[in-house]
């Protein structure tokens, strides 16, 4: 499902599942923590993560078909998607995600867990559990929140419907807006170059930093962690839940029947 080459010091990997729009299944997001470890262990001062579309899709996010339906987390601490972001984030050298087209659910967190974003003007951003009754967890929240501040987090997980390149670029969520034709060189020339003459060393200490420092101020109290994981569970054991995945796999609108109150 994916392709690993090194060239000129950059490791490059590219999603090729397009038939199943690259879906984060359990065997890409394994392949991808395996990529990204073959990059770091050759001494690459940099990782590429790009993908074969189809019909405009760079990566249709989780995988709807392996979804748990018996009650359990969907975003538990050690799925594979979870382990997947952690690596991104983990890995000690800088992780590029080049944006091709639209860009769906934990896909979205999947570039956001990068270290830049130069993307294609075409590209779509949507974060859609909402549409499917999926709770989304609160380390992936507090990513968007820390990424693009409270209110267009909101925007994006209330509503599930994409934003443009350009208003990405405007929030902060990506770095560069390229006409797709040029997206290559632009990745080359404006990050990749001058990567490359840069101290891997020093590189590789300051991304650390990054890491510690967006964790500074995530502390939360015992009792609040208890009260988000309640919320979460009672949405992924309720019927909505189930009725997202099932309208999803039956190609038909959701019938929800839950209540806010229902979290009471």
């Amino acid at each position: 499902m994916v392709n690993t080459e090194i060239k000129n010091r950059i490791c490059y990997v590219e999603m090729q599942n397009a038939d199943h729009f690259n879906c984060l299944s359990d065997k890409m997001c394994t392949e991808l923590i395996d990529a990204l470890k073959y990059g770091y262990e050759n001494e690459c001062v940099g990782i590429v993560i790009k993908a074969q579309t189809r019909r405009g899709v760079w990566s249709a996010g989780h995988d709807i078909h392996e979804l748990p339906q018996d009650g359990s987390d969907p975003l538990n601490f050690g799925v594979p998607m979870e382990r997947l972001l952690r690596k991104i984030q983990d890995t000690p050298i800088p992780v590029i995600a080049c944006v091709s087209g639209t860009v769906w659910g934990g896909a979205c967190d999947l570039c956001l867990s990068c270290d830049m974003i130069v993307s294609s003007k075409n590209a779509t951003f949507a974060i859609t559990p909402a549409k499917i009754g999926i709770p989304y967890n609160a380390s992936g929240i507090l990513h968007f929140i820390n990424q693009l501040g409270m209110n267009k987090a909101r925007e994006m997980f209330f509503l599930g419907t994409p934003i443009t390149a350009d208003d990405a670029l405007n929030v902060g969520l990506i770095n560069r807006v390229a006409e797709l034709d040029d997206l290559d060189t632009v990745l080359e020339e404006q990050f990749l170059n001058p990567l490359r003459r840069n101290s891997v060393l020093s590189v590789s200490a300051i991304k650390r930093q990054f890491r510690i420092l967006s964790r500074a101020s995530t502390v939360i109290s015992a009792e609040n962690f208890e009260r988000i994981n309640g919320y979460r569970a009672r949405v992924y054991r309720s019927g909505d839940y189930l009725e997202g995945i099932k309208s999803f796999l039956e190609k038909r609108p959701p019938q929800y029947k839950g209540k806010a109150t229902d979290l009471d």
